[in-house]
């Protein structure tokens, strides 16, 4: 995949993760309970039939309350701008992001076309239009 701009912000840590950490490109300030849109510098060039998904790091969820907004957010493959990410504190204290922090992951994953088809009803199945917890807790 073909990367432009601070081509250091995105790497994987080990070998076999399935998420790139994104790494900010500057200092900011999310105060308590707000969002800012972070800058990370890295423009890709996804190749066409894949999607870049940006998600959260799990340390920084649990650490900080610090999560993706948007979550996934969607990069798609004919996308060429800079990778923002809108990054929420859900914390009650501000938190600082340094330059060269890693804020994200971003992982690449095929997709499909679908076809959309009216139809007058969908044919059914067991679990019918069960959902938000319908299947319980446990």
């Amino acid at each position: 995949m073909h990367i432009s701009g601070k081509t250091n912000n995105i790497s994987y840590a080990h070998t076999n993760d399935g998420g790139a950490d994104l790494r900010s490109n500057e200092d900011t300030i999310i105060c308590a309970g707000s969002q800012t849109l972070v800058h990370t510098g890295v423009r890709l060039a996804i190749p066409a039939g894949y999607v870049g998904l940006v998600c959260p790091r799990s340390g920084l969820a649990l650490k900080h309350n610090i999560t993706v907004m948007n979550a996934p957010g969607v990069i798609d493959a004919n996308y060429r701008g800079e990778v923002c990410v809108i990054l929420r504190n859900m914390d009650e204290q501000a938190f600082e992001i340094h330059e060269g922090d890693r804020i994200a992951q971003i992982v690449f994953l095929p997709y499909a076309h679908m076809q959309f088809e009216p139809v007058n009803e969908l044919d059914s199945t067991e679990r019918g239009d069960k959902g938000f917890g319908s299947s319980g807790i446990n």
